[in-house]
């Protein structure tokens, strides 16, 4: 097969596109002929070999990926027979954090696949299992009704994407910060009552003025991703009583590399409720034995409904190292995937 292939960490160039052998399924596993891989975030930063809330590979050369959408084309040892030839999607990284994702075949338990209706194609479903999911996770942490007001930064990513439409199909109130005009129409598009460009630094007086004009005090949610000078601006436009959700595995904010940090007199004397919610905070939120894959299913299920529509930008899986490199500069927008 082919496949892509870190053999040091470093620059996305590291990334070598190239031929290697199939992997071969266990007992209880599945091999999926992949048609879809998801790119994230993290994984640009596990390539350089920097930790987060997963580990980077311990042994080089890598395949890297934890996200893939395609058709069961083998089975392991007793691994339930009717499974093969059903196009699936799975998450390869929890409950036992594992890679291979970045590849045109790739092995996983079957306990961790999800079906793929006909109406949901590979791509979306890659979006839907890891971004979607975290999507759902971080809106577990506040109440969405006719009554938000939500102040969503990097409002053209995959999760942005998301929060916008979420919003409005509750009646609420979304107003998106995107980089830059093309990015910004995009937000637009997507359904926002407000898209503004973070780029410009009169930003915030656009907010204002839109808020001002509806006799809005404020916003009622930040959902924050970006940190920095971009996330305390926006966590300045929360009305009394607000709430600061954070999501994201760095405290940097990508545009100027300043932490955001807020004391806890500067929140109560403003009544804002501030809250990391990633990791064992949405666990124990979602509760239950698996709350992972209780996301995926909800996720999935929207996806399949229409409610929720993921944004895709497509690369040929020879091209990983591009999608990193662009990722990494922001000039992508919503979720990235590979294509074999």
């Amino acid at each position: 097969m082919h496949a892509i292939r870190l053999h040091a960490f470093g620059p996305p160039e590291n990334l070598t596109y190239e031929q290697t052998e199939d992997p071969t399924p266990g007992p209880g596993q599945v091999r999926i002929a992949v048609k879809a891989s998801g790119v994230h975030l993290l994984d640009t930063a596990l390539r350089q070999g920097m930790q987060g809330p997963f580990p980077a590979p311990t042994e080089l050369p890598a395949i890297p990926g934890r996200e893939v959408a395609g058709i069961v084309e083998s089975l392991g040892e007793g691994t339930d027979p009717s499974w093969l030839g059903k196009r699936v999607v799975a998450h390869l990284g929890l409950p036992a954090p594992s890679l291979g994702g970045y590849a045109e075949l790739a092995v996983t338990d079957a306990a961790k696949l999800h079906p793929l209706p006909d109406t949901l194609d590979e791509a979306a479903a890659v979006a839907m299992i890891g971004t979607g999911r975290t999507t759902l996770g971080i809106l577990g942490f506040t109440h969405v009704t006719p009554d938000t007001v939500a102040l969503i930064p990097a409002a053209a990513g995959g999760i942005g994407t998301l929060l916008v439409q979420y919003v409005k199909n509750a009646g609420g109130t979304a107003i998106g910060l995107a980089g830059g005009p093309a990015k910004t129409a995009l937000v637009e598009a997507n359904g926002a009552d407000l898209a503004v460009d973070y780029t410009r630094p009169d930003w915030p007086d656009a907010v204002s003025g839109f808020l001002a004009a509806r006799d809005l005090p404020g916003a009622t949610v930040v959902f924050d991703s970006v940190s920095g000078a971009t996330g305390r601006a926006a966590v300045d436009l929360l009305a009394p009583g607000g709430e600061h959700i954070v999501f994201g595995w760095s405290d940097k904010g990508p545009h100027d590399g300043e932490a955001l940090t807020f004391t806890d007199a500067e929140l109560a004397d403003r009544g804002i409720t501030s809250q990391q919610v990633l990791g064992p905070p949405m666990f124990a939120k979602v509760g239950g034995d698996n709350p992972l894959r209780t996301l995926e299913t909800r996720s999935l299920a929207l996806a399949t409904s229409g409610e929720l529509r993921p944004a895709v930008q497509r690369y040929p899986l020879a091209d990983a190292a591009k999608a990193h490199h662009d990722l990494e500069s922001r000039g992508t927008v919503g979720k990235v995937v590979l294509i074999p």
